[in-house]
């Protein structure tokens, strides 16, 4: 069987060993260090909006600090897109509360504000008003930012942008993660730069930056004796994660761009393919990193479903995924509230995730085009 081609691997640049190297001669491998701080200037200068950085062990890690921060405590709601991983809901239970959860619209796949605002005056008609708002910016899709923040400002509710796997996106040209009070970016084995495991909040203060570093680092009192007034979690990123960060950070321009070619190399094979729509910009609004293109199979112009492509696809080693399903569908949110109609359902059912990564050689896209072509064509 030929070689495994995955949805979406890690990607080195090259330079991370350097940096690393930095670390390990200097004895510095715990959390802070030069590397946290380099990393945590690269992204801030990346992002250009004069925003502050917390580099943190996981995305997931990052969304707690954030709510945390938003003041969401036990008994509290959450608004949440339904459509999206589970990461961007856990966060809501660590905290005690309940998430509401939002569906999609169909330009974006990302909450529709239409629901959003739905669900926020129905919330508080219950004397439940939301304490946060999750969006997120699905598999690097933009948001629709203005209409959304709009609605938090109205109700005077703090946004938080779950960009984990939109770094490199942008709306209107403002980086996706600085919109909200707070950003969540990852750095997962399988994001569009990679430090193993980590992530980050966006922040745009200092006081809130250093506020979520104090949490992080178990929330140690200014004593010379352990001493803590706060509970603290271990969720600071260390020295030597970071150093893999710095040098993913040279890359992250190419990344996207192999990303965003990848993306262009789908919409190409199905311009001639009747059925199936390639997950792309609404308008030049959204700009996407196009961390995984995605596809949606209509069975009944194509006679097949996006089951039957994803076999097709295992059958030569090639990996591809559903969407993810919602959340309001899962069974532990089962007694969730949800909004909205059935679009991120619809999603689901027909929605395929397809293979990615920055690395795909030449002689990948072509296995991977051939499977396409044998199975709707031939």
């Amino acid at each position: 069987m030929d070689s495994k081609i995955w949805l979406s691997s890690p990607h080195m640049g090259g330079t991370e060993q350097k940096y690393v190297q930095e670390a390990f001669d200097a004895n510095w491998v715990a959390p802070l260090g030069p590397n946290v701080d380099g990393f945590e200037k690269d992204l801030e200068t990346y992002l250009n909006a004069d925003v502050k950085v917390g580099a943190l062990s996981a995305g997931t890690a990052a969304l707690h600090l954030a709510l945390i921060q938003c003041g969401v405590i036990h008994g509290d709601e959450v608004i949440c897109q339904s459509m999206t991983f589970s990461a961007s809901a856990n966060p809501i239970a660590y905290c005690g509360a309940t998430p509401v959860f939002i569906d999609s619209e169909k330009d974006t796949w990302n909450m529709c504000p239409v629901a959003l605002e739905e669900a926020i005056q129905d919330r508080i008609s219950k004397g439940k008003k939301p304490k946060a708002i999750i969006v997120v910016h699905l598999y690097g899709m933009p948001a629709k930012m203005d209409e959304i923040t709009a609605i938090a400002e109205k109700y005077e509710i703090p946004v938080v942008e779950d960009a984990a796997e939109a770094l490199g996106s942008t709306y209107k040209g403002k980086a996706c993660g600085t919109f909200g009070r707070f950003g969540i970016l990852s750095f997962n084995g399988n994001k569009i730069i990679t430090t193993s495991g980590g992530g980050a909040l966006v922040c745009h203060t200092q006081e809130d930056k250093d506020k979520a570093v104090f949490l992080s680092t178990q929330a140690r009192d200014n004593a010379p004796h352990y001493q803590h007034s706060h509970i603290g979690y271990n969720y600071r990123m260390s020295n030597i994660v970071a150093g893999i960060g710095r040098g993913q950070m040279e890359v992250l321009h190419d990344r996207v761009e192999a990303r965003r070619k990848m993306h262009h190399f789908y919409v190409d094979i199905f311009s001639n393919i009747d059925g199936v729509e390639v997950f792309s910009e609404p308008s030049e609004d959204f700009y996407s990193n196009h961390w995984l293109s995605a596809i949606v199979v209509d069975a009944a112009k194509t006679g097949k479903t996006r089951e039957d492509l994803r076999l097709a696809f295992l059958e030569d080693n090639i990996e591809s995924r559903p969407l993810w399903k919602p959340m309001h569908m899962q069974p532990i949110f089962a007694d969730a509230p949800y909004y909205g109609k059935d679009v991120a359902e619809k999603l689901f059912d027909d929605g395929l995730c397809l293979p990615s990564g920055s690395n795909l050689s030449d002689d990948d896209r072509a296995r991977i085009k051939k499977v396409i072509t044998d199975f709707f064509i031939k």
